[in-house]
């Protein structure tokens, strides 16, 4: 006798993870709602077992759940929140959101629509990897942008001298200096023939003399120089400083760590052979759209997927055509960041955006229509496993012939 196919959905957050089973017909086998730790997730995937199941319904494709079902021979099919939501109107005009109740609306979604989804296809440990250094390097950019702003506000009132002495603040000659001079009252001492011999011993290799750097100093609005308040300031100053080198260290260090990860990538060739994409956009890139080539089977999903593709909805005579909301965020931002520079070093990138501009359109506009033709270019690459070749390029070809 043939066994009874089941379907489960699983609604998780970091604290606990809501299990619904139902049979062929949608009825409810078995609920439960178990905590997110080791064992936890064993007996989730103790319970699929138990009653046969194949594939999951869940919100998101990655994380923990995701990782454990994987390494335990589950298939995972994402049905994102949005869908979940919308899906809830099947059941009841209520609206409301239950973890128990979203788990069972994801088991009888991909009961009753199971090649509607996306199965979740895991990316290679080094993709995996790569990507965890990509985003760290991102956090960590965010974090010395932070303590930048900080340091920026401590020294508009207590040694405004400071600012704009150098063309950066967070700069190392910048830091070097603060660390020497963390107050007015220190930086008084310096006269142009003492400026000019700091300089030389700290290798100062910028446009401004010693006497223009002195002015500056000079000409700049007086901060706190005497009493407890410029004694305090003077330790914030020291403490923010010393932050933002060891971020700085940090930074070059990941990145130090993305390029040997990049150089060992199987698909390391094919980004880096892209235009203006340098080592981190490369690394990027290829970290947000990894390695699996079944998750993005023609350039417009991937264009989807980017957030670079605009999202069209027509009823009748009304048609719209608007911003692409939902979608990875952080391959949009790395898809943009790249493409929108290589109009610099592509003679097409360089004519498909200024072509968008002259129709009206804003930079940001433009960037994404200039991404999203990026996309079938890079997706042709990425599929054939081959890296990107100017002379293959046809639309190139034609522009190089016709300036000719």
């Amino acid at each position: 006798m043939e066994a009874t196919p089941a379907f489960a959905g699983i609604d998780w957050s970091w604290h606990h993870h809501a299990v619904c089973i139902v049979d062929a017909t949608g009825h409810r086998i078995e609920q439960a709602t178990l905590a997110h730790s080791r064992a936890g997730l064993g007996k989730i995937t103790a319970l699929l077992s138990r009653h046969g199941v194949v594939r999951v319904g869940i919100e998101r494709g990655d994380g923990p759940v995701v990782e454990h079902l994987l390494r335990d021979g589950f298939e995972v099919v994402v049905i994102s929140a949005r869908q979940v939501g919308s899906l809830r109107a099947r059941y009841g005009s209520a609206g409301n959101k239950d973890d128990r109740f979203d788990a069972f609306v994801l088991a009888d979604a991909l009961r009753t629509d199971a090649g509607r989804w996306a199965i979740v296809h895991p990316d290679g440990e080094d993709t995996v990897a790569l990507r965890m250094l990509v985003r760290a390097r991102h956090d960590l950019i965010n974090h010395r942008i932070a303590v930048h702003n900080q340091l920026l506000a401590v020294l508009q009132h207590h040694f405004p001298g400071a600012i704009g002495l150098f063309s950066q603040l967070d700069l190392p000659i910048s830091l070097t200096f603060l660390r020497r001079f963390p107050s007015e009252a220190k930086a008084a001492w310096l006269s142009p023939s003492r400026m000019a011999h700091w300089l030389k011993a700290n290798s100062y290799s910028g446009r401004h003399s010693a006497a223009e750097l002195t002015a500056h100093l000079r000409d700049a609005v007086t901060g706190r120089t005497t009493g407890p308040a410029a004694e305090v300031g003077e330790v914030i100053v020291g403490t923010l400083v010393d932050l933002l080198s060891r971020l700085r260290s940090r930074q070059a260090d990941l990145e130090t760590r993305i390029k040997e990860a990049l150089l060992a990538h199987p698909d390391g060739p094919i980004f880096q052979s892209l235009p203006r994409a340098g080592t981190v956009r490369a690394a990027t890139l290829l970290a947000e759209i990894g390695d699996c080539r079944a998750r993005f089977p023609d350039p417009q999903a991937l264009a989807a997927a980017a957030g670079v593709a605009p999202s069209t909805r027509q009823s009748g005579k009304h048609r719209t055509v608007t911003y692409r909301r939902g979608c990875n965020k952080q391959l949009r931002a790395a898809l943009i960041d790249w493409a929108q520079d290589t109009p610099r070093a592509n003679a097409w990138a360089h004519y498909t955006y200024y072509r968008a501009r002259h129709r009206g359109c804003r930079h940001p506009h433009a960037a994404r229509i200039l991404a999203q033709a990026w996309t079938r270019i890079l997706w042709r690459c990425w599929h054939d496993h081959q890296p990107y070749n100017p002379d293959l390029h046809g639309q190139l070809n034609t522009l190089h012939q016709q300036a000719a």
